[in-house]
């Protein structure tokens, strides 16, 4: 049965949904003890996962009671935030179904990071992953609520073609839309119709880890969670699209070491080894030495330190990534001592309430509690070979190819690690050109 549900699974394409894009049939293919569903939503503003399992509760349900049955776990539990009333019940009523009795549900606290899967791990089961580690190394698999719903799919033979999306912010009408993948920005936005400013930005993802849109023709993925329309003056604009120069010349005369950013850090509240005052002090390459920099391999890039800890409104999420992009160049990893993180005794004293955060960020006012408001239909769109962790995919469409939605056009380079991309409407192949295969209507 394993080797069916990993096969179907490879078939549709499935990735992780929640960002990081891995290729599912990997993730699933292991033993573990527990499955966990990762429906805290954390983000501000973010809403898909709410929505899904309010309405679409027996999909990820039947989805996640594949993933228990593939890895031969125990139990399969559902996480999400009380708040989420609606969803709660739903997700109660459908365990009620469950006859094997291996599908529970979990009500998180109402505070970011809950959705960090390490951060997740402990609050539910209250083991630690490792420094650098993987849930699974303790014996668990964590799945995004869209995630196991395309599992569901995918056992029925439709593979990943569309994407749940929240589009909120300064747009007329805020809500959570399906959007077939390759879908362009713009077109997403004015079907929500349109801003209601002059001069914006966009916002791929939420407001703490997501990133600021270079343009509006950047296309959905299998991972967009959010299009955030904000100012280009807006705080959570101005700190992501700071030039690294310039975050260095700030970082170097401004940080006065307060340690607020490591007091908040989620990772180092979990007992890893990361200090980011510290890695503020070696932001100096040309004098600090390797050592002093490896830490910022922990760092998850939550934005904690940067949006919330520090008082100085600089950036020690940047510097981490910084270190970390220069560390990768050099092949230098996380050398784990084995040893068994010990949690900060005041880690849950130091929980930040969302409902804070988003003050802190000036977002609550668009904490509008959007509903899903169907599915755009677009007239072209563009298909990324390479939405996923691993090798690009390789098209195996021709330009004047006829394709209809769910045909396979990029398949996975032998041997490596990756997902398929199957087309996301039906049309006709007009490019096949900077990794993205473009399809439009006849």
């Amino acid at each position: 049965m394993r080797d069916h549900i990993v096969e179907k699974v490879k078939s549709a394409g499935v990735v992780g949904a929640g960002g990081a894009g891995f290729p599912t049939h990997v993730k699933v293919n292991a033993d573990v003890e527990t499955v966990l569903v990762n429906g805290a939503s954390c983000e501000p503003l973010l809403m898909s996962d709410p929505y899904l399992l309010e309405d679409e509760t027996e999909l990820v349900v039947r989805g996640l009671e594949a993933v228990v049955e593939c890895t031969g776990a125990k139990s399969g539990i559902i996480c999400l935030k009380g708040k989420h009333s609606k969803a709660m019940e739903a997700v109660a009523q459908a365990i009620a179904k469950d006859k094997t009795g291996k599908i529970k549900m979990f009500e998180l606290k109402d505070f970011y990071p809950a959705g960090d899967e390490q951060v997740l791990v402990r609050e539910v089961l209250g083991k630690t992953v490792p420094e650098a580690g993987i849930p699974l190394q303790v014996g668990v698999v964590v799945s995004n609520v869209e995630s196991l719903l395309n599992i569901a799919l995918a056992l029925e033979d439709k593979p990943v073609t569309d994407r749940y999306v929240t589009v909120t912010g300064e747009v007329r009408k805020p809500m959570i839309v399906k959007v077939p993948v390759g879908t362009s920005a713009d077109v997403v936005i004015g079907y929500a119709g349109g801003p209601l400013i002059s001069d914006y930005r966009v916002v791929d993802g939420g407001p703490m880890m997501g990133r600021v849109l270079e343009n509006l023709n950047v296309p959905v993925t299998k991972t967009t969670s959010g299009l955030i329309v904000l100012p280009p003056e807006h705080n959570v604009v101005a700190r992501k699209i700071m030039e690294p120069a310039k975050v260095r010349r700030i970082t170097n005369m401004t940080c006065c070491q307060c340690s607020q950013c490591t007091d908040l850090c989620p990772r180092n509240l979990l007992g890893h080894a990361l200090h980011p005052h510290k890695l503020m002090r070696a932001f100096d390459f040309t004098q600090s030495g390797v050592e002093s920099k490896k830490e910022a391999l922990l760092c998850s890039e939550c934005g904690i330190c940067e949006k919330f800890a520090c008082p100085m409104m600089i950036s020690p999420r940047e510097v981490n990534a910084q270190i970390k992009k220069e560390l990768a160049a050099d092949g230098i990893r996380w050398d784990s001592t084995g040893e068994k993180p010990i949690n900060h005794p005041f880690r849950e004293d130091r929980y930040i309430p969302t409902k804070r955060l988003m003050q802190r960020l000036d977002v609550i006012k668009y904490d509008t509690h959007p509903v899903f408001e169907g599915e755009v239909s677009p007239d072209r769109v563009v298909i990324s070979l390479n939405q996923h962790i691993g090798a690009p995919s390789f098209a195996v469409v021709s330009v004047g190819d006829t394709v209809n939605k769910g045909d396979l056009i990029g398949e996975i380079p032998e041997n490596a690690l990756g997902a398929r991309i199957h087309a996301s409407i039906d049309g006709q192949v007009e490019s096949i050109e900077n990794g993205s295969v473009t399809i439009g209507n006849l």
